[in-house]
């Protein structure tokens, strides 16, 4: 390595963010990247966002903004700073700093699908210049950066931490908290080299109101994966209850909330229908896939799988034995989905588990229709490419006495669930959402 060429540039650039004068590039402006963007806006970067959505990009250049959580006010704010949107990926030439932030999801085989990072370091890899900065943000195993980013960027003929620089910095985003934003989250941080990891930490750092460094891309890569496996292990283990204890006539939502009075040595996970959003429901499954190559099984994140995917099934189950408890069979059925957001109050139903359910239950012959305030089409989604096209209906009631039973598979705060159960004949809540309402209780299944 020519250390004095490095040095040189890594100055060079570390200038250039110091003094607010790097230009930052973020490839995939979805509820990670717009944020991010927002956030280097904010703190004085020209941003220029890059996307292959023709309609996020028009409506960036309006100054309209298509996620619920982040209003017009704030894009039309970025515009006034200099942002840009664009779908021309030949403009990668000109920003200092390249964030990526695009989808990595599963195969149908559950292993990692790669191709959404390939394909944007393939489309870095002829505008690549000397003196950049790279950083993925997509979640994925430890290694990506060091095994798939980096050769397919020294193809270039350029050298990582010599010519270019390159660091692996997890997404942390938790659409509709209003207690964290991506400025206030901690950022961890950690380059392929010493060079790297130190410019990739200055540039978050003057966004970001922490920054956590670690050794290696590596280790942040591990960091992300450890996150979302503690979460989807612990899920797993109430779901596990929940059915336990709902054959053992015990409501696991009352024990959990008495449980979470101990001050100490307890932290509650609650359960529901099945896993939902961009990271728990697929990121352990990285983690497994690449601890085959190391001969290791990690049964722990397989059994949390194992159980947490089969929750949309069991809760379909309890709603057939509940109609057939009644004389009605669920083919033929009409159920009422109430929420397609994998979380309430968002309308984002990536991975979702009402998905799931729908899917299910239009399969056992039911009648489905959906109630989402936040969604009112079903998107097409990659996982269920079978799913009927539907829309919202108006929780009317109407709708609800139309129903045999209505399903509530988000709780979004603005429905009025004692209204609901007053009205229809059968609700069956897989999250708790009916806990405060009092009256007409024999009407309400616990799933």
């Amino acid at each position: 390595m020519d250390q004095r060429k490095a040095t040189a540039g890594a100055k060079a650039l570390g200038e250039k963010i110091a003094g607010r004068k790097a230009r930052v590039g973020i490839i995939g402006l979805g509820y990670v990247g717009l944020p991010l963007a927002n956030a280097f806006s904010a703190a004085g970067f020209q941003v220029l966002g890059f996307d292959i959505d023709t309609k996020k990009v028009e409506a960036l250049g309006r100054g309209e903004s298509y996620i619920r959580q982040i209003p017009d006010e704030m894009i039309r704010g970025m515009r006034e700073r200099g942002f840009e949107a664009t779908e021309d990926f030949d403009r990668l030439r000109e920003p200092d700093a390249i964030l990526i932030c695009v989808p990595t999801p599963l195969t149908k085989t559950m292993d990692p699908d790669m191709q959404y990072i390939v394909h944007t370091a393939e489309a870095i890899l002829p505008r690549l210049r000397e003196g950049q900065l790279i950083v993925l943000e997509s979640t994925t195993y430890p290694g990506t950066t060091d095994e798939v980013v980096r050769p397919i960027l020294e193809r270039s003929g350029l050298r990582a931490g010599e010519d270019f620089f390159l660091a692996f910095s997890p997404e942390r985003e938790d659409p509709g908290n209003k207690q964290f934003s991506t400025r206030t989250i901690p950022k961890v941080v950690g380059g392929i080299d010493e060079r790297s990891g130190k410019l990739a930490v200055d540039l978050y750092g003057s966004a970001v109101v922490r920054v956590v460094p670690v050794s290696s891309a590596r280790a942040a890569e591990a960091v992300k994966i450890l996150e979302n496996i503690y979460r989807c292990v612990n899920i797993a283990l109430v779901n596990e209850l929940k059915m336990l204890f709902d054959r053992m006539g015990i409501d696991v939502w009352e024990v959990i909330r008495a449980a979470s009075t101990k001050p100490f040595g307890f932290h509650p996970f609650w359960p529901g229908p099945g896993l939902g959003g961009h990271c728990i429901p697929i990121d352990p499954f990285y983690l497994s896939w690449k601890a085959r190559e190391y001969g290791f099984r990690t049964r722990f994140i397989e059994l949390a799988g194992e159980v947490n995917t089969g929750m949309p099934a069991y809760v379909v189950q309890r709603l057939m034995e509940t109609l057939n408890a009644r004389g009605s069979p669920l083919k033929g059925a009409r159920i009422l989905v109430l929420g397609i957001a994998y979380k309430p109050d968002i309308d984002d139903p990536r991975e979702s588990p009402a998905m799931e359910v729908i899917h299910l239950l239009a399969r056992h012959g039911a009648t489905v229709e959906y109630h989402d305030p936040f969604i009112p089409v079903m998107p097409h989604m990659r996982s269920w490419e079978d799913l009927p096209a539907l829309a919202s209906v108006p929780l009317d009631e109407a709708h609800v006495r139309a129903a045999d039973a209505v399903m509530i598979t988000t709780n979004h705060s603005k429905i009025d669930y004692a209204w609901v159960v007053r009205t229809a004949k059968l609700v069956v809540d897989t999250r708790d959402a009916t806990a405060g309402v009092r009256e007409n209780r024999e009407k309400i299944v616990k799933a």
